[in-house]
């Protein structure tokens, strides 16, 4: 029975209806005590009738109140008034996501929404919390772009220490009976059987798909087509009908929607970790895959002496590769040193007359670095990238990795 505006659920003053759905009716409320704003769900009367349903009602919602993550809806407080059975949670300001599928999501945006749901799935299930329930109208995009997983009303009580594949609850399901809604439930529970956490995943992975394609990926002309599609049947490929898909997102949500849970990405960590690390590879490879070149200070002209010292300088840093980043010496090459010559200016005949002889010969350095080690000759010094010469002969200053 919806509630008047105006009616008192023991310090709440109810002063709105917000919706309703199989699991209650919700409505914007002022809680007295500390003068805020809350949301209210009231459960249906059959619920606040049945001692051991409403028991294990307020069991869960203290289980989720202990939870405090960001990615999960707070609650306040469970009350039961005149029979009404109420549960209060924190008031939220934007839009479900099944509001927000009205027009197109970008793949990015959709990635970023399966990225937090993950985060609040994996600190619910560390709790020992299932859903159960997870579709685009249980999660809520506010106005700063923070996720929001609503309405854990099929929530379910394992033990989060139990093994993979195995359940122990506190109140069991009745044999058979189909909880959680047609699309988004996964083939064990479209089976009636046991769940656990793993059956969130394929629902995640169910609302990704939703979010990135535009269309269900079950959906069907009517509830038992949807089933046996779950069942029996694979969503088209994301590549095929989405510009802005690549192939490692398809591969992350058809890993999500196995059929066999023990085929399944295992915990929400391990598909909030492969999410965030295609985002990671993808701001890479937009970003380019190439360094940015180091700057390279040139020293102005002053003389003739000067420019035969920056000709020194210049030879030597071509064959260090530090030039514009394009060196000739490959990134993999093994050479951890390049030996090079110095011989004072006074003994060239005038910086021309150097480069002609001796230019080529410091390139050389370089080239032979590319394939290994190289001895330097007899007689004349080395020194590896990175470190400092300075000549003894006035006028010449070589300085590698400054």
């Amino acid at each position: 029975m919806s509630l008047a505006l105006g009616t008192r659920l023991g310090p709440y003053d109810i002063t709105e209806s917000i919706g309703a759905g199989g699991m209650g009716e919700v409505y914007r409320a002022r809680d007295t005590r500390l003068g805020r704003d809350v949301a209210i769900k009231v459960l249906p009367a059959s619920v606040a009738a049945d001692r051991d349903r409403r028991a294990r009602f307020e069991r869960e919602m203290q289980a989720v109140a202990a939870l405090s993550h960001p990615n999960v809806l707070a609650i306040f407080d469970t009350g039961l008034h005149d029979g009404q059975l109420f549960a209060v949670a924190e008031l939220l300001q934007g839009q479900t996501l099944r509001d927000r599928l009205s027009t197109a999501v970008p793949a990015r945006k959709a990635i970023e929404i399966a990225i937090q749901v993950a985060r609040g799935l994996a600190a619910a299930h560390a709790k020992g919390l299932v859903h159960r329930d997870l579709k685009p109208e249980n999660i809520f995009l506010l106005e700063d772009g923070q996720v929001k997983i609503l309405d854990f009303g099929l929530v379910r009580q394992i033990d989060p220490g139990a093994a993979s594949g195995t359940t122990q609850t506190i109140a069991r399901t009745d044999a058979g009976i189909v909880m959680g809604t047609i699309g988004y439930m996964a083939p064990e529970q479209v089976r009636g059987q046991a769940v656990d956490a793993r059956a969130d995943l394929f629902a995640l992975g169910a609302v990704l798909y939703e979010m990135l394609s535009g269309r269900r990926a079950f959906g069907r002309q009517t509830p038992a087509d949807s089933m046996t599609a779950v069942l029996t049947e694979e969503p088209p490929e994301l590549a095929a009908s989405v510009v802005d898909a690549s192939p490692a997102v398809d591969r992350i949500v058809r890993h999500c929607l196995e059929k066999n849970p023990t085929e399944r990405f295992q915990t929400a960590r391990d598909v909030a970790f492969a999410l965030e690390s295609l985002t990671a590879s993808t701001r890479l490879t937009s970003s380019g895959s190439e360094p940015p070149s180091p700057a390279i200070r040139r020293r102005p002209r002053t003389s003739s002496a000067g420019w035969g010292a920056g000709a020194v300088a210049g030879a030597l840093l071509l064959a260090a590769g530090w030039l514009g980043g394009r060196a000739a010496v490959p990134t993999a090459a093994p050479a951890s040193a390049i030996w090079v010559s110095l011989r004072p200016l006074c003994a060239l005949g005038g910086a021309g007359d150097f480069t002609r002889r001796h230019a080529g010969g410091f390139l050389g350095a370089g080239r032979a670095a590319a394939d290994g080690a190289v001895d330097p000759p007899a007689g004349q010094s080395g020194f590896a990238p990175g470190s400092r010469h300075r000549s003894s002969q006035r006028g010449v200053s070589t300085v590698l990795g400054a």
